[in-house]
């Protein structure tokens, strides 16, 4: 299979929310790198790693518009859109889209490197929202007790 259309497979995991689908499409020392330079290292982490993010952010689509690639590597444009939902539900003020880039590093029929290009300050300021409701909110004592 050419690199491009296992690339294009791992998307088609990603925004079917197909964890094991995202997870049998990786190498088993796959490396993910988030737009900050952080690194995850290997399948196991990373199957977690997806898990969590994908409860987090039900709903997350990768939409791609465009691809380019050079034998094992493929680059994807386009855009990553959700919508945060720290307690599963969907609600449209926390929605958030940002264009985006993606480089996958392919080995044979699998994913060996995915890295993220994307501005995520749509989606910070979404759980800083969040985080600040949640403090405000928190029990405090009446004065009349």
């Amino acid at each position: 299979m050419a690199p491009v259309d296992v690339t294009l497979r791992f998307v088609a995991a990603i925004n079917a929310h197909d964890v094991a689908g995202i997870a049998a499409l990786m190498t088993d020392n796959h490396r993910f790198i988030d737009s900050l330079g952080a690194v995850v290292n290997g399948k196991v982490k990373m199957r977690e790693a997806w898990q969590v993010y994908l409860t987090m952010v039900p709903d997350y689509q990768i939409d791609v518009r465009w691809t380019c690639y050079n034998r094992e590597v493929v680059v994807i444009l386009g855009a990553a859109r959700g919508t945060y939902a720290p307690d599963g539900r969907l609600r449209a003020e926390n929605r958030w889209e940002t264009p985006a880039a993606w480089r996958a590093v392919v080995s044979g029929d699998r994913v060996a490197e995915w890295q993220v290009y994307a501005d995520n300050e749509p989606i910070r300021r979404k759980i800083a929202a969040h985080s600040a409701q949640q403090a405000n909110t928190v029990d405090r004592p009446s004065a009349g007790r």
